[in-house]
């Protein structure tokens, strides 16, 4: 990827320095470029992952809507920090997601080829005895003894009627443990889109998981509410103390942050140290619902590192919308992902309650 920053520390308005204004007019061609490769980016991801492609092209496309409309220092580098985050999630779980779908797949021609190969020799045993019962027959049709013949056609229909009743065991029991295997198979390939619909650091929903539900929510006219929750000051813990012990306090803060929502509240991780809560119910409900979450989830968090037990205070911004009749659900986000920034800007350092 191209970045902009060196474009940025080049532009000096007042410097008069050869090479200055050369830097001033290339980046606007640096800008459209980046943002062209944000979309062909997220064109891509579609194609090489379908399952999950989606996710990352949307993330990208609103990266790239922000530069757009947004174009400072501080939004450039929050952008390609976001940029290079989605990328590296988006890479893990497609391997994920190749990795199981590939053994699962494998599993289950293995299972039709055993299928198949157990029906063939059970076609071959019964054909090969109705083919002596039929040549029984035939010389029974030879026969002018009346008392040999109904003997013959006696034991004829015993073994006749025991190929078929065999036949028909075995068929049955070839669908039955045809039925065990594939709702085996059912239930991992069910396991399988639970993991792929989970973010695999903070076990919460995926953003795509997230995103799907809430335009089904919009779709069914389902009142709701938009949270999107960004923790202050992360970037400074991972500079400070390492991406372990970072990774660690996303886990504790989404485990606090699922726990303390209701049971009708959806939560997943937005990205980076963004989360989203999808809250149904009116916007007065779910700020009262915000402020016992800031109470809960904000404040001390006790994680270990190499020099041993690290405290750290986490203050969370919040971000809410509600939906508008009418609105897409990008411009839903888009609401509250401004009220979160807005917060964010003019953090007073809400919620001090401990963690231990």
């Amino acid at each position: 990827m191209i970045s902009l920053k060196k474009y940025l520390d080049q532009i000096e308005p007042d410097s008069k320095k050869a090479g200055k204004v050369e830097a001033k007019e290339l980046l606007p061609v640096a800008m459209n470029a980046y943002r062209s490769a944000l979309q062909e980016m997220g064109s891509c991801s579609v194609e090489a992952c379908p399952a999950l492609g989606d996710t990352l092209r949307k993330g990208l496309g609103r990266l790239e809507e922000k530069l757009s409309c947004e174009f400072t220092r501080e939004s450039v580098e929050a952008a390609e920090k976001k940029v290079q985050e989605q990328l590296q999630d988006w890479g893990r779980r497609a391997a994920e997601h190749s990795e199981q779908r590939t053994g699962e797949i494998k599993e289950i021609l293995i299972a039709m080829a055993r299928t198949a190969e157990s029906v063939g020799e059970r076609d071959q045993r019964c054909a090969k005895q109705i083919t002596d019962v039929t040549s029984q027959l035939q010389r029974i049709a030879n026969l002018e003894d009346l008392t040999q013949i109904r003997s013959l056609l006696k034991r004829s229909a015993a073994e006749l009627k025991t190929s078929i009743d065999r036949m028909a065991a075995e068929g049955k029991a070839a669908v039955e443990d045809a039925k065990k295997q594939i709702s085996g198979y059912q239930s991992k390939l069910e396991k399988a889109e639970l993991i792929s619909s989970c973010d695999s650091l903070t076990g919460l929903r995926s953003r795509r998981w997230v995103e799907e539900l809430l335009q089904r929510r919009i779709e069914a006219g389902i009142p709701l509410c938009v949270a999107i929750i960004d923790l202050n000051g992360f970037k400074q813990v991972n500079d400070d103390h390492g991406h372990l012990v970072g990774d660690e306090l996303l886990k504790q803060f989404a485990g606090e942050l699922k726990a303390a929502s209701r049971s009708s509240d959806m939560t997943g991780r937005w990205g980076g140290d963004e989360f989203i809560i999808l809250l149904e119910g009116s916007m007065a409900e779910a700020k009262a619902q915000a402020g016992r979450l800031r109470e809960w989830v904000c404040g001390d968090y006790t994680v270990e590192a190499k020099s041993g037990a690290l405290k750290l205070a986490v203050i969370a911004s919040f971000g809410l919308a509600e939906y508008k009749a009418g609105e897409s659900m990008q411009e839903l986000l888009d609401r509250a992902d401004a009220e979160m920034y807005r917060e964010k800007a003019g953090c007073r350092g809400n919620g001090k309650s401990s963690k231990g």
